[in-house]
């Protein structure tokens, strides 16, 4: 074997080469936007979202279907809405006690806060005006649906007939 011609190396792995260069290059760039984002997550409480008004829409388009229904409104009404526990370590000194929130270190610098229960919405009370609310049938359709969707009892169902 003779020489090693740098041309003839060049040619055959210039793209090699480049993408290795790239590669060195992005490494050594900062990652200064990604660090404050997680920075910022680590404080944040995690938020359970409940939407009622979503929830009332998508109820009435269900009810909606039900054969003689006719057109509808339906209101819902919260005794409780969506809510978080969180894992506390308590540390008791003489005559103080401090609680820290727990949080679980998931590497690259991201931290969950540990969630010990989860309470979602407790409905109070439904009620649900429609055109057809003059047939049994039909008030009976539309509260054992809304029992179904809610965990509501008959009692705090209310079925009443549209008027124009």
């Amino acid at each position: 074997m003779g020489k090693v011609r740098w041309s003839e190396l060049w040619k055959k792995y210039k793209f090699v080469l480049l993408v290795v260069l790239v590669g060195i290059i992005l490494m050594l760039l900062p990652v200064s936007s990604q660090t404050k984002e997680t920075e910022e997550n680590k404080s944040q409480i995690p938020q359970e979202s409940f939407d009622l008004a979503a929830m009332e829409q998508r109820m009435e388009e269900v009810l909606g279907k039900i054969d003689g229904v006719g057109k509808l409104r339906l209101m819902l009404t919260l005794q409780s809405g969506t809510r978080l526990t969180l894992a506390e370590d308590t540390q008791r000194d003489q005559d103080r006690t401090q609680r820290e929130i727990v949080t679980l270190n998931r590497g690259s610098g991201n931290q969950e806060i540990v969630i010990t229960n989860r309470f979602y919405p407790v409905y109070q009370g439904a009620v649900v005006v429609c055109q057809g609310a003059d047939s049994s049938a039909v008030r009976l359709a539309i509260t054992e649906t809304v029992q179904a969707l809610t965990g509501l009892p008959s009692d705090r169902i209310r079925v009443a007939k549209w008027t124009s």
